[in-house]
């Protein structure tokens, strides 16, 4: 009972941190891509993979039921907070696992990583963001957790379970296969330490299980096939699914304006202050986790821990630390997995602190300090992700080619522009701009938007959204009057929009006469 109460409290927590003002954050670019895939689907163009772009479609399929439920025809009778929810619930799911491996962690560090995965900045920016890194790594905690049931218990159903979880992290991303080869390399990793190193002599071979272990590995493909199949009519995607790996190992190694040093993640990590603002620091998780990799490796765990899956958790967890941090691709969002991993080795190494303590005087305003900690990163989740001054604000390491709210604004415009043309919602726009995203999201409700990368022959239209950054030559091929308007997209790029006059005249007789229907 006492525990089911814990886990409430703690999911509760994540909920408090990830649930209000979804929309809060003006849409990113890579979003509004998802979205607009997922709006594909969702209007009957179906499902199909490519291997260059857009990552698998776990996050498609996972949104359908909210869509089912709220009854819209397409995505632009809903609004951002509906797609974010769907991460949200797989960020609250990383907590719901941990029951599974409570007995591998220990129930009290199984407690402290629940804490820690509730509040932690990072990992609620990203169950608030929708892309697929929440999902991956969902479904890869899922892989270690329903594994390590099946090491306790033989039972064939978990290794199905685990198979089942290990397809659906293939068809969320790519770099799955990041996580897989450092699962499989923590599984020797610990047991090489054991043998040649501690020389601790090996135990009595049980059979090893081969039956289970092939369901579950036929489960994974299965699943995989039908989501990349696209269930069964996009045979090519399954075949594109495996050929994409060469495509993402050269974007994630060759050169590319999201290239960083090898240290970018441990330093946003640790300490990023950007004066004037406040200081972001999820350095306890990293201190902590620490602790616990040298509980795991050099030690016997921390109380009921098992020390054979600790010494797993920190081989796997210090692979993908060095993995990504080699890695020159780098994003904010990206190093989730990396994080996770250090999380649960934190949970390990708070309570392998406190027992090293021993004595109740030493132990108490050590936990106390734990506490206050780990509420300030509460505080800094808040910040990150709720608080308007700072959700764009480039001082928030987490922000990350982030659109300003003056994209929120022109999309406000330019449909009052469409009620006060004859045409309505079917009022002709064109949008010139090398990259529009997230443009279409905020122009979703027109009828006749269509998009140049550079400016056609006839630029003329009642409405043209552009930007700084476009090809010049769009105000030579413009005939008639039109005014003009800036509206901030990045820290670097503005979206200029072009009015026709005669549009602006009605466009402002409208304003007029409403606000004269208002007094």
């Amino acid at each position: 009972m006492r525990c089911a109460l814990l886990l409430i409290f703690v999911v509760t927590l994540g909920v408090v941190l990830r649930v209000p003002r979804l929309n809060v954050r003006p849409v990113h670019g890579d979003e509004a891509v998802h979205a607009y895939k997922f709006n594909e689907l969702w209007t009957g163009k179906g499902y199909q993979y490519d291997p260059h772009e857009y990552h698998g479609p776990t996050l498609n399929y996972s949104t359908l039921p909210f869509l089912w439920l709220r009854g819209a025809g397409d995505y632009s009778q809903v609004d951002i907070a509906l797609f974010r929810f769907v991460p949200v619930l797989f960020g609250l799911g990383l907590v719901l696992l941990l029951p599974l491996v409570a007995d591998g962690l220990g129930r009290w560090a199984a407690l402290a990583a629940g804490v820690l995965t509730a509040v932690s900045p990072l990992m609620v920016f990203c169950s608030r963001h929708y892309v697929q890194e929440t999902l991956l790594v969902f479904f890869v905690f899922a892989v270690i957790a329903l594994g390590w049931r099946f090491a306790r218990t033989r039972r064939p159903i978990w290794a199905v379970l685990a198979g089942l979880a290990a397809g659906l992290a293939h068809a969320t991303k790519e770099t799955c296969v990041i996580a897989f080869a450092a699962l499989l390399a923590a599984l020797l990793g610990p047991w090489l330490w054991q043998r040649f190193v501690r020389r601790v002599p090996a135990a009595v071979r049980r059979p090893f299980p081969w039956r289970p272990l092939l369901s579950g590995a036929a489960a994974a493909v299965v699943i995989s096939v039908v989501l990349f199949s696209a269930f069964f009519t996009h045979w090519k995607g399954s075949w594109d699914s495996i050929r994409t790996f060469s495509t993402y190992f050269e974007r994630g190694v060759g050169g590319s304006v999201h290239d960083h040093p090898w240290d970018y993640y441990l330093r946003m990590l640790l300490y990023t202050h950007y004066a004037p603002g406040p200081v972001w620091s999820e350095a306890l998780i990293v201190v902590l986790a620490a602790a616990g990799m040298a509980a795991a490796l050099f030690g016997k765990g921390p109380g009921d821990a098992r020390p054979a899956f600790v010494r797993f958790l920190a081989v796997y967890t210090l692979l993908m630390v060095l993995v990504y941090s080699a890695l020159p691709y780098k994003t904010p969002w990206s190093m989730l997995g990396m994080l996770h991993g250090l999380i649960l080795l934190a949970g390990v190494g708070a309570v392998s602190l406190l027992r090293r303590l021993k004595h109740l005087p030493f132990q108490v305003p050590v936990a106390l300090l734990l506490l206050a900690v780990t509420a300030q990163l509460g505080v800094q989740s808040y910040r990150t992700n709720l608080d308007p001054r700072f959700v764009t604000d480039t001082r928030n390491p987490y922000v990350y080619a982030q659109p300003l709210r003056g994209v929120v604004l022109m999309g406000s415009f330019v449909e009052r522009l469409a009620a006060a043309h004859p045409d309505g919602r079917a009022m002709l726009v064109k949008v010139i701009m090398p990259n529009a995203w997230p443009v279409p999201w905020y122009l979703r409700r027109l009828e006749a938007v269509g998009y140049w990368e550079d400016p056609p022959l006839d630029c003329d239209a009642p409405v043209i959204v552009t930007a700084t950054d476009a090809p010049a030559g769009l105000e030579d091929r413009l005939n008639g009057a039109y005014e003009r308007f800036s509206y901030g997209l990045r820290a670097d790029v503005t979206i200029v929009v072009y009015v026709n006059t005669d549009l602006m005249d009605r466009f402002r007789a409208a304003e007029r006469a409403a606000a004269g229907e208002g007094k």
